[in-house]
């Protein structure tokens, strides 16, 4: 018998507050008109203090200097940067001025960034000329020769052909490049009245920003987002954390992510918080000096950034009171680490996102009011004008209690993969509902929890296991910072859990140390059967663990292992 409409896996979030039909750039002006003194940016490593009305006025007058240059709306812009000034004011002013901003990871090489560029047609492409050990600029004469002899704006690369402009964040012009100051000083009244002419005529639920998923099999899929997609995420994700113009945001995470730049400064900038950079890339001291100093309540991170931020240097010492709120998300965050970020870290009202690029970027949420458990153990419950579905392998919903795969339909889905019809035929059904991909499972109150990933669920001699509950459990023991489960390939059971795990500075522990701890408390199928201690795990660069590496790595020591026994 099929269970009643009121047990199955289906939800829909009702609020009173409606969706706003508003572009990026008509929130910022919002803002500006009601917070105009209110600290906007803080980036104390550029030296640099922003109030809502000059953030304001550098992202009017970026947004005229690049139509100067002849890029119209509907223009692609690549930004291929770390965290910084300028990437906050370019993000508003290509949307003041109708342009697409493309996100390009900085850790991109040439294959990944000539696929970014002409996968979504960029015109413009901004950019630091180093960081880190990374040479853009020297990247960037190896991928387009002909850059070093053209006249800026007349580039015409082979590899690249819809490439005009190159223009540098800091530093003086290189051959064939233009300076971001450049740029500015090209806004003519005739391109300021445009921007203003723009700010009337730009329908919130035109293409806006692009962004690349990880891309772990196969080439990244150009997610394209809308005004509409992130500015009522960015409004709803900040309501369940109580964001106000009081609050200041430390925002660790990198720009080109949708955790950055919606959940960071769109989040901000739809409440009139203040946003605050402690570095150009993740550093765990500097954030949490920053975040000391000027005295932020909401602090953003994936777990890697939260683990690494608790055992930093001098971290006992630090005055963290001023801390509440912030989003941890990106990755599955273990309980007992949520444990330790509400009492050391002060931060008893973090909340946990759930999403995707393609949902941009949140579909679910804690809220500080939720009980303790409810943030520690669930992701929360699903967004206002947002639905979710939990459906079994035939597709048919599921009953409340049973896993299925998590599916989502509403205003935060994208409308398409860039220029690709094909996977978003494939991506979004009939019915408009996206597939994440993760197992979940929904109790009677409306909470998720996340059991898996479809792809990383093991089979064991015909028994279905979700790492994340080995995962969960490892983590009680003292000794164990980090652990991440994964199916090895066997002949006997098709694949034998086997568990990666890092100790906390100062402990040691055997294999079976880690099964005897096992024994007795979860199934005898889920007691790993391999164990390696690791000092770190292959990661993206936004702290995902790439499991995928890991199942090659364990395959390939197996199979090396068979040999010698032959």
């Amino acid at each position: 018998m099929a269970p009643s409409a009121a047990l199955q896996s289906y939800l829909h979030g009702v609020s009173d507050r409606p969706l706003v039909g508003m572009t990026v750039g008509q929130l910022l002006e919002q803002t500006a008109t009601k917070h105009p003194d209110t600290d906007a940016l803080v980036v104390p490593y550029q030296n640099l203090r922003w109030s809502y009305a000059e953030l304001n006025r550098q992202a009017d007058e970026m947004a005229a200097g690049l139509l100067a240059l002849g890029l119209e709306p509907g223009d692609r812009v690549g930004v291929w940067a770390p965290n910084m000034a300028e990437w906050v004011a370019l993000q508003f002013a290509t949307a003041k001025a109708g342009l697409i901003l493309v996100n390009i990871n900085p850790a991109y090489r040439l294959a990944e960034l000539e696929c970014a560029l002409n996968q979504t047609g960029v015109c413009a492409l901004i950019t630091v000329q180093t960081f880190k050990t990374s040479d853009y600029m020297a990247m960037l004469n190896a991928l387009m020769p002909e850059l070093a002899g053209a006249q800026p704006g007349c580039l015409s690369a082979a590899k690249i052909p819809t490439l005009r402009w190159v223009i540098t964040l800091e530093g003086a012009a290189t051959p064939g490049t233009i300076t971001y100051e450049e740029v500015r000083a090209r806004a003519t009244e005739g391109t300021r009245q445009q921007v203003k002419e723009l700010a009337q005529t730009l329908q919130f639920d035109d293409p806006i920003n692009i962004q690349f998923t990880s891309g772990t099999t196969g080439r990244p899929k150009a997610a394209t987002l809308t005004h509409h997609n992130i500015v009522n995420n960015a409004r709803f994700t900040g309501l369940q954390m109580k964001l106000t113009h009081r609050d200041r945001m430390c925002i660790p995470v990198p720009m080109y992510h949708c955790f950055g730049m919606v959940l960071g400064t769109l989040c901000c900038v739809a409440h009139g918080a203040t946003m605050v950079f402690a570095s150009a890339g993740f550093d765990a001291e500097a954030t949490m000096q920053v975040v000391e100093a000027e005295r932020c309540t909401a602090l953003h991170g994936v777990p890697t950034m939260f683990i690494a931020a608790l055992d930093s240097p001098g971290f006992a010492a630090r005055d963290l009171t001023s801390l509440r709120t912030g989003i941890i998300a990106g990755a599955p965050c273990p309980a007992e680490l949520m444990k330790r970020i509400m009492s050391e870290m002060h931060m008893d009202q973090i909340t946990i996102a759930y999403g995707m690029t393609e949902t941009g970027p949140v579909s679910t949420q804690t809220s500080v009011d939720d009980p303790v458990q409810r943030r520690v153990e669930t992701v929360g419950r699903v967004l206002p004008h947002t639905e979710i579905k939990i459906a079994d392998g035939e597709g048919r919903i599921t009953p409340r209690g049973t896993p299925g795969e998590l599916l989502t339909r509403g205003y935060c889905v994208m409308p398409k993969y860039w220029n690709d019809p094909e996977k978003t035929a494939s991506a979004i059904d009939e019915a408009r509902w996206i597939a994440s991909g993760d197992i979940a499972v929904v109790d009677d109150e409306g909470y998720f929890q996340i059991v898996g990933r479809i792809k990383d669920m093991l089979i064991r001699g015909g028994e279905n296991i979700f790492p994340r509950e080995i995962e969960d459990f490892l983590y009680t023991h003292p000794a164990i910072e980090q652990v991440e489960v994964i199916g090895a390939p066997d002949e006997k059971y098709g694949e034998e859990v086997c568990a990666w795990i890092k100790l906390r500075e100062g402990h040691s522990l055997t294999e079976e140390d880690i099964r005897a701890f096992c024994k007795g408390q979860i199934a005898h199928f889920k007691i790993p059967r391999y164990v390696r201690f690791v000092d770190e795990f292959p990661m993206t660069i936004t702290g995902k663990v790439q499991k995928f590496v890991m199942r090659e790595q364990m395959a390939q020591e197996l199979e090396r292992a068979k040999e010698e026994e032959k």
